[in-house]
């Protein structure tokens, strides 16, 4: 019986260690968020302050992130499916990871 109840927590505490593992792998890096936007999304939004010029069509970063309609978690969904949502925004075929990325660097941005 005692090795049976051994058994059993090693199995749970393995599950655990898996159920934490994923957790860390689905931590967003807004500074990997930030260099991502920089390349994929400067063309057509103002991403940093500093920015020489963007698509006046397009939100800033910082609209995006002072816009009490929009959460991370709402701009990452809207990232998922770009072409369904708005027909203006490419495709850029980004993983989930690169997306919350993104979505965690507008957060910074937030005043």
């Amino acid at each position: 019986m005692a090795a049976r109840a051994l058994v059993s927590m090693a199995v749970i505490a393995a599950i655990g260690g898996f159920v934490v593992a994923a957790q860390a792998a689905e931590v967003a890096d807004a500074v990997r968020g930030e260099r991502l936007s920089q390349r994929w999304c400067a063309g057509c939004h103002m991403v940093v302050a500093d920015q020489a010029k963007a698509s006046p069509d397009a939100p800033s970063f910082a609209a995006l992130a002072n816009d009490p309609k929009r959460t991370p978690e709402g701009i990452a969904d809207f990232l998922t499916l770009p072409g369904t949502t708005h027909s203006k925004m490419p495709d850029l075929q980004l993983s989930r990871v690169e997306i919350l990325d993104i979505a965690a660097h507008i957060a910074t941005l937030k005043k």
